[in-house]
Order: structure tokens, then C-alpha cells, then sequence
């Protein structure tokens, strides 16, 4: 019989600068809107084991840290009487870590566990705090550590802002080493209301809006036979695609991501039979002045259409670096103009848009060449022998068409795909995975797997 973990709540008391009621980021808005289409909360963070001797007291003062120092984690939202929602920061609240007792259990799996149940519980915007944590303990000593933020309040990129300030955190007191002095929230709202800003959004609307008139507006056809749940999720690790892209990558002389973006974008050509892919890609926005450091949400969206047609791979590659390049400019708008935008073009273009096929490269440091480009046949064959597919979560949740993530794995590709099965089978959703790693490695070494 499997041991039930334990629980307790902990209470902890936080306080900070500024308080009131401000209108959504654009950044929020995003994440909003996504809410609203699949009824869930979008969640970010993870699972990690504490091998520094940190204790269940310091975990507590580390909580009250972020939360007393970043405005966003102490940012719930404030329905209007239509719905519309505003964001609300306390000065001051009550937020609870969760100390679990793994017993004899292993406290890795137990807090995956508790990870897993923090991101399927129901989120209440107007009065849970953002942020869930958690410290697995086994025999009375901290083992694992478990935090997770809802991307109302932060985006990847804000989270490794959060890690780097902790540098500011004293851990024997809690106390702040130095100001904050990365952008707020509320001074994000200010900017976005600037006529640079605007400036910016304008831009990138006429990108998107380009784009738009010229796509098809609907590229995948319903299968023929349905599955059920409806939404299913793969992930692919392939050791051999690690290897690869740094050849195909430093012979193009572009980043990692261009060349998963071009093989992704042949895949999808080949399921869809539309020449033209276009992917909405993530964009993390942190090169603008004052947002690197910013522990908030400013990751959007933007359109990457990549055409296939009559191209071999390292064309592919290169036409792909090009409008991720394009995109990585355009990503800055209030979400809210855009559904505007593309409500407005579908109308007068008699057609509804399939805009939910994305891309997001999760792997930041570790997407940066190894330098290492030789590899032998043995070595290359070993690697691929070293694939393996793995089938996720199933469900009925409303969903995009497919979503690519290249997960953030040290010495391999991890790749994670999720899709509609109404529009892509399951067959077809692990042969793209397996698609992309044939791509890839067959640019590099083509007269080895001749």
C-alpha cells in the first residue's frame, strides 16, 4: 500500500510598498484572455530538490521576501460589474506555505504530486494570492521545494528575474539586501499608455494585420475519426536533435530556435497541406529598456508565417530565422486590439481564423551551442537509439490546435506537443514529433542515414 503524505499550512505574513487599483498589463490582459477560453489558469514554476541546508524557517522568510518585494505576486484581480477585470495591490496579506511529510516515501514523487494538484486547483482571481509553494520534507528536514506563479502575475522569463533577485535575500533574517529597482506593474500600465508604447503597438498590429490578409485562414481539416478527450499531449527526448542542431545551427549561422522552428514548420505544412505554416511564437520582450529584471508578465505573442514551398532544409532554416526575427519586433500591443484586429479582418474576409498553432523555445542558456559539431557514426546511431516518445495528459479542456514547447533539459531535446485531435490524430501528433528529430538530424548528417 503507497504511504499517504502529510500536510500543514503555514501562515506568512507579508507587507510592501504601494497599493491600489490599476488597469491590466498588456502582458495580463494575454493571460486573461487565454483564462477565458480554456476556464483554467496558465501556472509556471516547478519542482526542486534543497541540497544547500535550507530549513522549513527559511523557506518561510524566502515567501515573505518575494512576496513583500514584487508588487505582481501581491496583485489579485477586481471584477467590475460587467466583468471587466482591474488588477488590486495590497500593501499587506496573509499567504500560506504548505510543509508536506513525504514519510517514507520518496519526496521528488511527492512533490510532483503536489506540483500537479497545485496547477489543476481552482484559482480564484479575485482573492488567491499568485503564487502556491510548498516544502516536502522527509524525517523532519526540507527535502524538496515546490513553487509555481499564475501567469497573471509573471511570465519564464519573470521567474528567472525572481531567482536572480534572490541574491537581494538575506537567509538568516529575511531582510532586503538592496531597493527594488526592476519595473512594477503599475509602472508598466503607465508606459504602456505612452505614446512610445502606442508607437510600438501600432507597428506591431500592421505586422500582424499584413500577415492576416494573405494567410489561409484555416489550414487544418477535421480528421476522420475522433479521439476522446479530445485535447492529448506527447514529448519527445532525442539526444541525437541535441547533436544535431549545432551542426545545422552553426553551418546557417543562426540560433538553435530558428532551425526547431523550421522543422516544426515543415511538419505542420505536411499535416495541414498548406506550403505556408504560421506559428505564433513566444516572445519574451525582456531586451526593451527596464523589463530584463522585471519580475511581472511582458511575454506576447507573435506571427511567424514560414513558407516551405520549393525550399530545401536549410532554406527553411533561413526563411524561419527571418520571421522570428520579424516576429521577436512585433510582440508589443494591448491584446485586446488585436482580437479587435482579427475580428475585424475576418469579417471582411468572409472567414474564421485558426490562429492557435504556437512555438516556445523554454530552453533560454541552455538553447546556447555546446561547440561541439563531430560526431561519428556510432556516436550518432547510440543517439538515436536513445529516443523515446512518452504520452501525456489527456483531457477535454478547450485547447489550441498544436503547441510546441522545447523544454529546458541539460544535454538533450526534450520536445512537448499538444494538440486538437479534432484536426490532428494522434498518429499524426508523434509523427511530427519523430518528424522534427528525422529533419533535424538528416540536415546534419545526410549521407549517414542515406
Amino acid at each position: 500500500m503507497v504511504e499517504t503524505a502529510t500536510a500543514q499550512r503555514l501562515p506568512v505574513r507579508f507587507a510592501g510598498e504601494g497599493s491600489g487599483v490599476e488597469d491590466l498589463t498588456w502582458g495580463q490582459w494575454a493571460a486573461w484572455g487565454s483564462m477565458q477560453i480554456s476556464g483554467e489558469a496558465d501556472w509556471a514554476g516547478g519542482t526542486m530538490p534543497l541540497t544547500d541546508g535550507q530549513t522549513v524557517e527559511e523557506i518561510t522568510r524566502l515567501l515573505a521576501f518575494i512576496m513583500s518585494r514584487h508588487q505582481s505576486l501581491r496583485t489579485r484581480l477586481r471584477l467590475d460589474a460587467d466583468g471587466t477585470p482591474r488588477q488590486e495591490l495590497s500593501a499587506s496579506g496573509e499567504v500560506h506555505l504548505e510543509v508536506v511529510d513525504a514519510g517514507g516515501r520518496d519526496p521528488a514523487e511527492v512533490a510532483e504530486e503536489v506540483r500537479e494538484r497545485y496547477e489543476t486547483a481552482p484559482f480564484d482571481v479575485e482573492h488567491d494570492w499568485p503564487v502556491r509553494m510548498a516544502v516536502v520534507c522527509r524525517d523532519g528536514v526540507a527535502a524538496h521545494f515546490v513553487a509555481i506563479y499564475s501567469h497573471l502575475a509573471i511570465d519564464g522569463y519573470g521567474i528567472a528575474a525572481l531567482a536572480a533577485d534572490l541574491a537581494n535575500f538575506d537567509r538568516a533574517t529575511g531582510r532586503h539586501l538592496t531597493p527594488v529597482a526592476a519595473l512594477q506593474p503599475f509602472e508598466l500600465v503607465r508606459q504602456q499608455r505612452s505614446r512610445a508604447a502606442l508607437r510600438q503597438q501600432a507597428m506591431s498590429l500592421r505586422h500582424w494585420e499584413r500577415h492576416l490578409r494573405t494567410v489561409t485562414p484555416h489550414r487544418f481539416r477535421p480528421v476522420a475519426v475522433r479521439s476522446e478527450p479530445r485535447y492529448w499531449e506527447a514529448s519527445y527526448r532525442s539526444p541525437a536533435l541535441f547533436l544535431a542542431l549545432d551542426v545545422v545551427a552553426g553551418r546557417a549561422k543562426v540560433h538553435s530556435g530558428a532551425v526547431l522552428l523550421a522543422a516544426y514548420a515543415i511538419m505542420l505544412s505536411r499535416m495541414s497541406g498548406d506550403p505556408r505554416s504560421v506559428v505564433r511564437t513566444l516572445v519574451s520582450n525582456r531586451f526593451r529598456p527596464g523589463f530584463q529584471e522585471s519580475v511581472a508578465g511582458v511575454a506576447q505573442s507573435a506571427l511567424c508565417v514560414v513558407d516551405t514551398a520549393g525550399a530545401d532544409f536549410d532554406e527553411v532554416v533561413a526563411r524561419a530565422w527571418k520571421s522570428q526575427l520579424s516576429a521577436g519586433m512585433h510582440a508589443y500591443y494591448d491584446p485586446r486590439e488585436l482580437w479587435a484586429l482579427i475580428d475585424r479582418v475576418a469579417a471582411e474576409r468572409g472567414a474564421e481564423f485558426d490562429l492557435t498553432c504556437y512555438f516556445n523555445d523554454r530552453r533560454r542558456s541552455l538553447s546556447q551551442s555546446s561547440d561541439r559539431v563531430t560526431v561519428t557514426s556510432v556516436e550518432l546511431s547510440s543517439a538515436l537509439r536513445e529516443s523515446r516518445l512518452r504520452w501525456g495528459r489527456k483531457s477535454n479542456t478547450p485547447d489550441v490546435t498544436c503547441f510546441l514547447h522545447v523544454n529546458p533539459v541539460p544535454d538533450t531535446i526534450d520536445l512537448t506537443l499538444r494538440v486538437d485531435t479534432d484536426y490532428v490524430s494522434p498518429d499524426d501528433l508523434a509523427n511530427c514529433l519523430r518528424g522534427i528529430e528525422e529533419l533535424v538530424v538528416g540536415a546534419a548528417w545526410p549521407d549517414r542515414l542515406a
